[in-house]
């Protein structure tokens, strides 16, 4: 028995996790829902974008799942607080092409590894009405420890056994100077691994001209995230992108999207980024046997583009797509 932490936000966050609900009551093991709250829909009920329970429930399960949450002005994200609270350091964003879904490349597959507790989402903000400021945070131990993070990842792929940092420590000389030497110094006791460094810019443009080229990327956390979004890009958006976030007693799963109000509320949100992001987890809790199958679901369903949501070109509902990898998978 696995007690699982169901965080749904708002927006598409509970239409999506109605689907990761649906497939995890169809698999032969035995879980235990617990259930919290955080986004718009808690602070106009509570006052407070993540209730101090919700943080309980997560710390206390063996997994937590997030859907997504609406922003709320002169308001903390919840889902940074969140990982803050459960220290996981370490986001995990795989990305990787499908068939059946326009991708600038048909076989790209690499995972970016971001930072996750430091760098501008330190969210240290201070001033008046003419100047304000934004503390960039970067330290040594959390440079490393997600530099060893994207090696012991490099190591277990074994496609391009490769790692590349990427920083701006041309013009953050200190901070990312920081970074890049921590990057380095892992590198040593990883011999057997390709190492590289880019600029951040022009990382953003290889991705494009040359995405075969990667195999791990690590970054801080800032960087990470925009590069992450371009990439899913890469290979038709982030309705296919999942993410993990990784720490030393915790584990927090989520879709790489946002709680999209534009379409909230209508069904046709593309259940693919939760569902994979679910498999993320089953990983984690050592369910990977089962976390393979999901994905090879997903890979099948979308590849033979019969039912498919309106932002990979289908006309299916959130549902009846689930529905179909549930019935793929079983």
């Amino acid at each position: 028995m696995y007690d699982i932490a169901i965080i749904s936000g708002d927006g598409i966050g509970k239409e999506v996790m109605e689907s990761a609900e649906y497939l995890l009551d169809k698999l032969d093991i035995n879980f235990n829902f617990n259930y919290g709250e955080a986004g718009f829909e808690c602070f106009n009920k509570n006052g407070t974008t993540l209730l101090e329970e919700s943080i309980k429930i997560a710390k206390s399960s063996d997994a937590t799942l997030f859907g997504a949450s609406t922003s709320t002005p002169g308001q903390p994200s919840p889902i940074i607080n969140l990982r803050k609270q459960l220290d996981v350091y370490a986001n995990l964003r795989p990305i990787k092409s499908y068939k059946g879904v326009k991708s600038i490349k048909d076989n790209i597959d690499f995972i970016i590894v971001r930072e996750n507790t430091e760098g501008l989402y330190s969210q240290i903000e201070y001033g008046d009405d003419n100047e304000v400021i934004a503390e960039r945070v970067i330290t040594r131990h959390a440079s490393e420890k997600i530099s060893e993070i994207a090696f012991k990842l490099a190591k277990r792929r074994e496609k391009l056994n490769k790692v590349t940092c990427v920083h701006k420590s041309n013009v953050l000389k200190k901070t990312d100077g920081v970074f890049k030497e921590s990057f380095y110094k892992i590198a040593e006791k990883y011999p057997q691994i390709t190492t590289e460094d880019f600029y951040v810019d022009a990382t953003a443009m290889y991705l494009i001209t040359n995405p075969l080229n990667f195999d791990v990327i690590v970054s801080s956390n800032l960087f990470g995230d925009i590069l992450s979004d371009e990439s899913a890009g890469l290979v038709g958006g982030l309705g296919l992108a999942p993410s993990g976030n990784i720490g030393d007693e915790h584990g927090l799963f989520e879709p790489v999207h946002g709680s999209a109000p534009d379409i909230a509320g209508k069904g046709i949100a593309n259940p693919c980024s939760m569902i994979l992001s679910t498999a993320m987890m089953l990983d984690y809790i050592g369910e990977k046997e089962t976390a393979m199958k999901i994905n090879k679901a997903v890979e099948d369903v979308v590849g033979r583009g019969k039912v498919l949501t309106p932002d990979l070109g289908g006309n299916a509902k959130t549902m009846e797509m689930t529905e179909e990898i549930v019935k793929e998978l079983i």
